[in-house]
């Protein structure tokens, strides 16, 4: 029985991903503040500790630990947290993974297409396409750098780059549907690079199980969409009014302050890459993703 532990476990993807290994006979523990229902190793990422058992049981390491960017307004006391709940988070599993007798031998890293920067308007952005040079940008390249020095350690690693996940439960599309009328953000031309959260899911146990695997890549769906479409389909398929006037970038920037970026630029993203490697979507269209979200 592989042994694979999982930062972040907790959370909407952990949660999905959890239960697709365990469904698979696979033997599954969350590193985390405190004991769990699920089978857990305690560690302090402020205080740099973890149960150095944890290292020894598992197989591979799962790691999506990290605050969330969307929660609250970025202060400057919030923006160090989403930075440093990322980095020193990686950097306490480098520290134990090292002194490990008995290492794991793969780590799968959630990562972000806000690496490529906020906006990159119509250009379809690859693995390879430039860095971006703004806040969450800047967060990424630091996440991926501390990922990459796990890899010295001679594990098979694997960054996946994830999109705007659309489940019901959570994320941006509770939000967005949040109002009682469903409008487009802004002019709503900004690009929206999408996945459904059970492919996500399927993704991170694809890249676990296909040992040959390694390096980054985008994990979002094959067909983006722009902010005006989304919002529109998604309140299509929930039963919500919609309203084709956006709201405007001024109100947004006055509500959200500087996390308004987030929802005014947007990137068109390939999933080129993970295709080739053999990885196929069960939803790979806007329209049937949604109806399933919803209709379940």
């Amino acid at each position: 029985m592989q042994n694979i532990l999982i930062t972040g476990g907790s959370g909407l993807i952990g949660q999905r991903i959890t239960a697709l290994l365990e469904a698979q006979g696979k033997s599954v523990a969350w590193l985390s503040r405190s004991k769990q229902s699920q089978k857990s190793f305690i560690w302090d990422i402020e205080k740099e500790s973890i149960d150095p058992e944890a290292m020894e049981w598992a197989d591979a390491i799962i790691h999506l630990a990290g605050a969330g960017v969307a929660d609250k307004r970025w202060t400057e006391e919030r923006k160090k947290l989403i930075l440093e709940s990322r980095t020193k988070s990686t950097q306490l599993i480098y520290k134990a993974v090292a002194a490990a007798t008995n290492q794991p031998d793969t780590l799968i890293s959630a990562s972000a297409v806000g690496v490529y920067g906020f906006n990159t308007y119509t250009d379809l952005m690859e693995e390879s396409s430039p860095e971006g040079n703004d806040f969450l940008a800047n967060v990424v390249k630091a996440w991926e750098a501390e990922v990459k020095k796990i890899e010295s350690l001679h594990l098979r690693t694997v960054i996946l780059r994830i999109g705007i996940v659309l489940d019901e439960h959570g994320g941006a599309l509770g939000e967005m549907l949040k109002p009682p009328v469903a409008a487009p953000l802004g002019n709503g031309d900004q690009w929206m690079s999408w996945i459904h959260i059970e492919d996500l899911a399927k993704m991170f146990v694809f890249a676990l199980e296909k040992t040959t695997l390694q390096g980054v890549f985008n994990a979002v769906s094959p067909n983006p969409a722009t902010n005006f479409r989304l919002t529109q389909e998604a309140a299509r398929a929930k039963g919500k009014p919609f309203i084709g006037i956006g709201v405007p970038a001024f109100l947004l920037r006055l509500i959200l302050g500087e996390m308004a970026v987030m929802v005014l630029g947007g990137n068109r993203v390939s999933s080129s890459k993970i295709q080739k490697s053999g990885f196929e979507y069960e939803f790979p269209m806007l329209i049937p993703a949604l109806k399933d979200i919803f209709h379940r």
